[in-house]
């Protein structure tokens, strides 16, 4: 069923949790704590300040600063003060960050003291900018700006339709786009998403080392903990050793949200042997998550991991796996209430048969507005109300979806259709092997066959010969890959995704065989 009544306004769902448990914990992180009372005051002041700083209505206001407190007071402030958040990867090459930050144009900067120098060499004196951890001439002391009351009041527009974040694509198949989300659109999925499958609530304390500049923390490790009224305690990065400790430790945790990489290093970290821990649930969201994965952390921790499937320009959840009723491993589950989705052959535009293959549609409340300042983009994927996610899968006889890869990913050899996800399936099985991904290189007379690039487990080493047969044994002859490379990592975005073009740098026509 769908939880409607969190989709209200920012600073009603802030001063409803501050009047009902005013002492309670809303967010933690390493250096400070805030509860619901200290919340809905410092984000009324910062959107004030912003305001007094010349932030006008629809500006937009970029955040560069790793995981903490400060990251999800300033999500909430700047729609509370009518602009967009536009939450940056901080570790984003400089380039890139002035790309985006010239891209968005934003009007104010809120950063940290860890990359106040790099955002100082990227933004010119028209841009405000506010410092968080410290001081510098001409800046604004984020410290200072919660301390006392603006000159200004807070807008807290009850518009809920305006686009309220702004968050830039990964980049994995092309320069980032700015993805337009309202707060309707973003509160849908937690209506539809987090409140009633994951069952998200007051009593939950999260444990989450999501980056928050990306939609699924956003959306679960932000939204969905102010609208449900739930706790959270923010990591400034993952580290499978931390995190267990944190498990096994005093404080209570009972949700661990992550993506599909990170469940696996927690598996190797933990062995037979996982800390004692209060978790209910645990949720995986960003890439696709290996059957064997799935399976093992559920009989190592004891806990259920619920796979979803997301994406930026649907306020990220689009099918999710419910705690209850059939299961299947291997697949991201069913369409959230209220969300229409196709499967549409891409040869012939038709629905794809059932059990057959084809690209995803999604029609619902949760689809973007669209790209930013990109009318040609936006046309090309928002169709008559769909949005063509580029994403292949196929759906069961009860409606249970497996995503299969992506249109563009498709290796084609010899005229034989290859997907990625399936053969980095069956190399996650193969002895040794932590980590895998599967892109295509050129071949003068199939077009493409398939390279693999693994990582080895911890203390293991990579037979490639081992690993070949081992994929004989579970792919058809031409999913089969041609060559495998041992490397010390995957390179991946901050949601799991695998960067195939770094890869694909990797490989030279000089180095084809048959």
């Amino acid at each position: 069923m769908l939880r409607t009544e969190v989709i209200r306004p920012l600073h009603a769902l802030l001063e409803g949790h501050a009047a009902a448990r005013p002492a309670d914990v809303a967010f933690t992180d390493d250096v400070r704590s805030v509860t619901w009372a200290e919340l809905a005051t410092s984000t009324r002041r910062l959107a004030g300040h912003l305001v007094a700083l010349g932030v006008a209505p629809g500006d937009r206001v970029a955040m560069v600063m790793g995981n903490a407190v400060e990251v999800a007071e300033t999500y909430l402030a700047v729609p509370r003060a009518a602009a967009i958040a536009v939450c940056l990867n901080p570790d984003a090459a400089a380039a890139e960050l002035e790309y985006m930050l010239a891209d968005s144009g934003a009007r104010a900067v809120v950063t940290d003291a860890a990359h106040a120098d790099l955002v100082a060499g990227l933004v010119g004196p028209d841009v405000a900018v506010v410092l968080v951890g410290g001081t510098r001439p001409g800046w604004a002391s984020y410290a200072d700006l919660l301390a006392r009351e603006p000159g200004v009041v807070a807008p807290d527009p009850a518009d809920l339709d305006v686009t309220a974040y702004m968050l830039y694509t990964s980049g994995t198949t092309g320069r980032p786009k700015g993805v337009e989300l309202s707060l309707r659109s973003c509160l849908w999925v937690v209506a539809a998403c987090w409140a009633p499958i994951v069952g998200l609530g007051p009593d939950d304390v999260v444990l989450s080392a999501l980056p928050l500049f990306h939609s699924y923390a956003l959306d679960m490790c932000v939204l969905a903990v102010v609208a449900t009224g739930a706790s959270e305690r923010i990591l400034p990065r993952f580290s499978p050793t931390r995190i267990l400790e944190m498990l096994g430790g005093p404080d209570r945790y009972t949700v661990l949200p992550g993506v599909p990489t990170g469940f696996s290093y927690l598996l190797q970290a933990a062995g037979d042997r996982p800390p004692a821990h209060r978790l209910r649930l645990a949720v995986s969201a960003g890439a696709i998550l290996p059957a064997a994965v799935d399976e093992a952390f559920e009989r190592v921790f004891g806990v259920q991991l619920l796979d979803g499937y997301g994406i930026t320009e649907t306020s990220t959840m689009v099918v999710m796996n419910w705690p209850h009723g059939t299961r299947p491993y291997g697949s991201c589950g069913l369409p959230l209430p209220g969300l229409a989705v196709r499967l549409v052959d891409p040869a012939t535009g038709t629905d794809a048969p059932p059990g057959g293959e084809g690209e995803l549609w999604v029609r619902g409340p949760s689809v973007m507005r669209g790209y930013w300042n990109k009318p040609e983009q936006t046309a090309s994927v928002l169709v008559d109300g769909w949005y063509r996610t580029g994403d292949l899968a196929r759906a069961d006889a009860d409606g249970y979806l497996t995503i299969s890869g992506r249109t563009k990913e498709m290796i084609i050899r010899g005229g034989e259709n290859i997907y990625p996800a399936e053969v980095e399936n069956a190399l996650l099985d193969a002895p040794g092997v932590a980590d895998a991904a599967v892109v295509g290189r050129a071949h003068p007379d199939l077009g493409e066959v398939p390279v693999a690039f693994v990582v080895p487990g911890s203390g293991a080493e990579i037979d490639p010969e081992v690993v070949t047969a081992h994929c004989r044994e579970r792919l058809t002859w031409f999913k089969v890959p041609t060559d495998v490379r041992t490397v010390d990592v995957i390179p991946r975005t901050g949601s799991g995704k695998i960067k195939r073009f770094e890869l694909a740098r990797l490989l030279t026509d000089a180095e084809v065989t048959a």
